[in-house]
C-alpha cells in the first residue's frame, strides 16, 4: 500500500506533468478527458486527498457528501464559479485558482477577437471558401467598423480587463470601463481609462467587452434591454463566462441586427452553442480559448499543482481562495 497522498486529476493535463505529479501521489488521472457526470464526480473524491479540478467540475455540496479526506479542489483557471465556495468552507475544503498567469493571453485574445468581430475577418473567411469572391470591390466585399479612435468599453476591469485597455492604447482608442468598485487613480492612468456606468458605456461604445467574473449578480449582466441601449454599428465580444450574456437576446438582436456583430468564446450550457447563433454570420465563434496557449495552459497547471502541494503538505496555497478553510 502506498503511503503517498491520493490526488484525482479530473481532466486530460500535459503527459509530463502528469508524471512528475505521480513521483509524488497516488494519482487518479482522467487522461481520456471525458466529463464527469456529478455522480462520477462524488465517487472519485471520495477516496482522494486533493483533486485537480476545472471548471466542468461542480464542487458543491452533493460533490463533497462523502469526500471525507478532502482538503483540497484546485481550479486549473482564474474563474471558480464552478465551487461552492461557503460549502467547501464550511466542510474544511480549500479552494484555490491560478490568476496572473493567463492575464496577457487572455487580453490579447479578447483584443483579437475584438478586431475579428469588427473586420468581420471569420465572415469573409467564409465567404472566399463559399467561392462568392469573384472581384474586389469598393462596396461589395463586407466591410467592418473602425477600431483605430473608436471608443471600447469594458466592463470588468479586473487585471484582463486592465490588460485590454492597455492594448487599446496603442490603437488610439478611447477607453471606458466599468466596474463593481472604481479603479485607483493611478490604475486608471496607466490604463488611460474613464469609468462611466453601465448605461453610459453602453449606449457610448463602439465596441463593447466583457470581462466580468460570473456569479448570480452578474447573470444575463447583457440581455435585451442593455443591448437596445448600444448603436447599431456597435459589437459586443464575450471571453468572460457562459451566463453573462443571455444567448437567446443575443442571437435575436443579431439576426435583427440590432447590433452589428458579436464575437462569442464563452456560452451559455457550453460546449453547447445556442442553435440560433449558429446559423447567423455576423457573430464570431471560438471554443473558450481565450487562455489556450502552451506556455499558458502549463503555466495554469502548474499553479494549480502548487497549491495543491502546498495545502496537501499542511501550508498555505498560494493562491487560496477561502482563507477559512486553512487550517495551519
Amino acid at each position: 500500500m502506498s503511503n503517498k497522498p491520493k490526488v484525482l486529476v479530473a481532466r486530460a493535463i500535459f503527459p509530463d506533468l502528469l508524471a512528475k505529479l505521480e513521483e509524488s501521489f497516488e494519482v487518479r488521472s482522467n487522461q481520456a478527458d471525458q466529463v464527469f457526470t456529478p455522480e462520477e464526480l462524488q465517487k472519485e473524491l471520495s477516496s482522494v486527498d486533493g483533486a485537480l479540478v476545472t471548471g466542468s467540475e461542480r464542487i458543491d455540496a452533493s460533490a463533497l457528501a462523502h469526500a471525507k479526506n478532502l482538503k483540497i479542489a484546485a481550479n486549473i483557471s482564474v474563474g471558480y464559479n464552478n465551487f461552492d465556495v461557503p460549502v467547501m468552507t464550511a466542510a474544511g475544503v480549500m479552494a484555490s485558482n491560478t490568476p496572473d498567469v493567463l492575464t496577457d493571453s487572455t487580453a490579447d485574445f479578447g483584443f483579437a477577437l475584438v478586431m475579428a468581430t469588427a473586420r468581420r475577418i471569420t465572415e469573409s473567411e467564409r465567404w472566399i471558401r463559399d467561392g462568392q469572391w469573384d472581384k474586389w470591390s469598393i462596396v461589395s466585399n463586407p466591410l467592418g467598423m473602425d477600431l483605430h479612435h473608436s471608443t471600447l468599453g469594458i466592463i470588468g476591469m479586473g487585471r484582463i480587463g486592465q490588460g485590454i485597455a492597455k492594448r487599446a492604447f496603442g490603437f488610439g482608442m478611447n477607453v471606458i470601463y466599468h466596474n463593481r468598485s472604481r479603479l485607483p487613480e493611478a490604475d486608471e492612468k496607466a490604463c488611460a481609462a474613464k469609468y462611466v456606468s453601465k448605461e453610459e458605456l453602453l449606449r457610448t461604445a463602439d465596441h463593447v467587452i466583457l470581462v466580468l467574473p460570473y456569479t448570480a449578480d452578474s447573470h444575463h449582466t447583457i440581455g435585451a434591454k442593455e443591448i437596445a441601449l448600444m448603436k447599431p454599428t456597435a459589437t459586443l465580444v464575450n471571453i468572460a463566462r457562459g451566463g453573462i450574456v443571455d444567448d437567446v437576446a443575443l442571437a435575436q438582436a443579431l439576426k435583427e441586427k440590432k447590433i452589428f456583430a458579436a464575437g462569442l468564446d464563452v456560452f451559455e450550457g457550453e460546449p453547447k452553442v445556442h442553435p440560433e447563433l449558429l446559423k447567423l454570420s455576423n457573430v464570431v465563434l471560438a471554443p473558450h480559448i481565450a487562455s489556450g496557449t502552451e506556455k499558458t495552459r502549463r503555466a495554469m497547471v502548474n499553479l494549480a499543482v502548487e497549491n495543491l502541494r502546498a495545502a496537501l503538505a499542511g501550508k498555505k496555497p498560494p493562491s487560496l481562495i477561502n482563507a477559512e478553510a486553512f487550517k495551519g
